[in-house]
């Protein structure tokens, strides 16, 4: 059975739970990272030398690297309407996954540290200031994408959409003033009707 090393808090993590449950792919997860420790033992350590979460194995085969999982697992699944196999196709899938890696985190990963993670006395005006305008400016090209059309690319649900949603929904669940976005608003109530979003993603912020 597919094992997965990671705790349900972590959005990384919840990509990977999300896209089993797209998949209906069985699985048994362990709690690692944070208070749950485990990341720093070196038998962790020889499965994902950054000790970080999620890390899988998949009878054997040891993958580390949230999105390459959410792509693998699709790919060996046979899974192409939610990774396509023509070349232009899941070009424009990984595009918009790799942009959440390149892009999104560098003003959500702060924003929600310091929002969420960081007692309010100890927190950097300066840092939340930058993130939270880094953070807006991403949300607004994908209000911007999303105008005209129901999910990322072709006209259906794919994987790119798993880790956009997810940055989208802890985006808007911030205790932070959010701009009227129509077109992120009405994709996040899509995402919503999906059972593996609503398990995973829409968790407490911790």
């Amino acid at each position: 059975m597919l094992k997965i090393w990671g705790r349900r808090n972590s959005i990384n993590v919840m990509k990977v739970l999300w896209v089993c449950d797209e998949i209906g792919l069985p699985y048994e997860r362990i709690d690692a990272g944070m208070h749950f420790g485990v990341v720093d033992t070196p038998e962790y350590g020889l499965l994902n030398p950054n000790r970080r979460v999620p890390t899988i194995n998949d009878d054997g085969f040891v993958l580390w690297e949230s999105n390459t999982i959410v792509r693998y697992l699709a790919s060996k699944h046979g899974r192409d309407d939610l990774l396509p196999t023509d070349l232009q196709g899941r070009a424009d899938v990984e595009r918009w996954m790799d942009w959440t890696t390149a892009s999104v985190t560098i003003g959500m990963t702060p924003l929600f540290w310091q929002l969420i993670r960081t007692p309010e006395a100890q927190r950097n005006a300066a840092v939340l200031a930058q993130a939270t305008v880094d953070a807006e400016r991403c949300m607004r090209i994908l209000d911007s994408h999303l105008s005209a059309r129901k999910f990322l690319c072709a006209e259906r649900f794919t994987v790119a959409d798993i880790p956009v949603a997810a940055f989208v929904q802890r985006w808007r669940s911030l205790p932070i003033e959010h701009p009227s976005l129509p077109g992120l608003e009405a994709y996040q109530q899509r995402m919503l009707e999906r059972e593996p979003f609503r398990t995973h993603i829409t968790l407490p912020l911790s």
